[in-house]
């Protein structure tokens, strides 16, 4: 799976904003990498509060990246490429300018008022002291009707009430719709949030905050697996078997995980867990501690582990949503051995990987020095916040937006060395990232030894061994705190993998032997490990 970030990825007009022609014209770039399915965010109309994660029009094409008419043409020439699409769905939420919410907000008698979450205040205070995911209140109030809306994302994307029926099956209409024209399947954004106590009780409010966590009461709640097996039988059941279902479920367990991905269960076909992300935080997102890697491969284990016999791992770093990968784990003063280490230690597990736009070339974070340079809403949210309600140092909260800010993985793709990275012949929405002419495609492409190649290699190794797809799972040296191995075995054939995780040589204490399938350095040498350094070797099981 290769992710596609439109306002990011190749601008045709020069405008500055990625289009859907510019994504057609690069899909020869994607063939070559090895990509079997695209994940396409959000295109639709928008008002763009978050980027396209608040729909307008479910069944138009916002036209800042085109016209239906180009979308049909991009989804012609992915399929003659032997390639699939994935749309992104988001349905817990609309954009508060689409037409179902201007009718939900016209009266309180309105047909569609109970579409949304509408409650009363409480002597002048919202229903409930939840906080939103991205900060602040998560309820606002409405002038026309002095009635108060749950937006669980920004005060523009209020949440959909699931309990109506009338709500799921117009979801499943523009589902439907979209099958009908060709697309391969849904990524449904925050599918685990649709259904949620209808009491909205209060919740606990975290030492230091202001608002209360609302999680227990919107994660998972009580009618999930109804909504989305209701959904599997009124979009899925009977079509294609080849469509897909991923759903981004975060604060899901392994339980729930094999709940959800169980295929007599018809629900949905893998998940994006975020634990495995969040290894690393604090008491927030913002909070950044550092990579503790037998953390990293516990965590990663007991999901191997969990859906070993039923479901299905989505294997991911990056995405719109996270900070590059090589900048988060990786070492810069070790650019590609840790980019590459990263890229085979996550395509080696059992699963389906995903390439978030960039990562198979190693885009690092964006050098930002100041707040201004920020565009996402989540950052600036957060800041303010922080800084102006609760009175903290602007600069610690500036390096955690520099660390962890999602503006990170939307920088526009470095195509060349050229001006704006080849992105665009005009001025770019977000700033190219200043190191576009050292790591860029166009250089990469031809290299062996470029993290291109080595993405396209371990592509390649999927496509053509069925070990890497189904070999069963193994972690080794648990509590070692810079080695990271582990075995996949189908059968008598075996892969060990072997990797470093820092910038000091490493004597490995257990036996590295075999045919030597992938390593990072040129040559491999004895039982240390250089820094960075990963071995892949082949052994037969006696």
């Amino acid at each position: 799976m290769y992710q596609i970030y439109p306002r990011s990825f190749a601008d045709s007009n020069g405008d500055g904003i990625g289009d859907l022609p510019g994504i057609t014209s690069r899909l020869d770039y994607l063939v070559d990498l090895g990509v079997d399915v695209i994940w396409l965010s959000p295109v639709y109309r928008s008002p763009q509060d978050d980027n396209g994660y608040d729909i307008s029009d479910y069944r138009d094409i916002e036209p800042m990246f085109g016209t239906l008419a180009d979308f049909d043409e991009l989804l012609t020439q992915i399929h003659a490429r032997g390639m699939k699409l994935v749309m992104d769905l988001v349905v817990n939420h609309t954009s508060d300018e689409h037409p179902w919410f201007i009718e939900s907000r016209s009266s309180l008698d309105n047909p569609k008022r109970d579409w949304y979450w509408w409650r009363d205040g409480q002597d002048g205070q919202p229903p409930t002291n939840w906080g939103s995911i991205f900060s602040g209140s998560a309820w606002e109030l409405d002038q026309t009707t002095g009635q108060y809306y749950l937006h669980l994302f920004t005060r523009k994307q209020p949440d959909l009430n699931w309990e109506n029926p009338q709500v799921r099956h117009a979801v499943y209409d523009l589902m439907n719709w979209w099958l009908d024209r060709g697309v391969d399947g849904f990524r449904m954004d925050v599918i685990n949030l649709i259904s949620k106590h209808a009491a909205l009780p209060q919740a606990e409010v975290p030492i230091g905050e202001i608002y209360g966590d609302g999680g227990p009461y919107y994660m998972n709640g009580p009618r999930l697996h109804e909504f989305l097996h209701e959904m599997y039988l009124n979009v899925f059941a009977g079509r294609d078997a080849e469509l897909l279902t991923v759903g981004e479920c975060p604060g899901t367990s392994v339980e729930q995980a094999r709940l959800l991905t169980d295929q007599q269960r018809h629900e949905l076909d893998m998940v994006f867990q975020f634990e495995h992300m969040q290894i690393d935080h604090g008491r927030s997102k913002w909070d950044l501690q550092g990579l503790k890697l037998v953390d990293l491969k516990q965590n990663l284990a007991k999901w191997q582990y969990g859906l070993a016999d039923v479901g299905w791992n989505s294997l991911y770093w990056n995405n719109h949503d996270q900070p590059r990968v090589v900048s988060r784990f990786g070492d810069p003063a070790y650019w590609y051995e840790s980019a590459t280490l990263l890229g085979a230690v996550l395509h080696l597990h059992r699963g389906t990987p995903y390439v978030y736009q960039g990562e198979e070339l190693g885009m690092t974070n964006y050098p930002f020095t100041d707040v201004s340079q920020f565009v996402d809403v989540e950052s600036l949210n957060y800041y303010h916040q922080a800084v102006e309600q609760q009175g903290r140092d602007p600069r610690t909260v500036l390096c955690a937006l520099e660390a962890i800010g999602r503006d990170n993985a939307r920088t526009p793709m470095q195509w060349d060395g050229c001006d704006q990275a080849g992105f665009t012949t005009g001025t770019p929405w977000l700033a190219v990232n200043p190191n576009s002419g050292r790591i860029n495609a166009a250089a990469q492409v031809g290299d062996p030894e470029s993290v291109y190649s080595w993405y396209r290699r371990l592509i390649a190794l999927r496509h053509q061994d069925p070990v890497v797809r189904d070999g069963r799972f193994e972690l080794l040296l648990p509590a070692d705190p810079q080695v990271y191995a582990f075995t996949r075995t189908l059968g008598d054939d075996r892969l060990l993998v072997v990797a470093n995780f820092g910038r000091e040589p490493v004597l490995v204490p257990m036996e590295m032997d075999g045919e030597i399938v992938l390593c990072n350095y040129r040559e491999p040498v004895g039982q240390d490990l250089r820094p960075w350094e990963i071995r892949v070797f082949r052994q037969r099981v006696a």
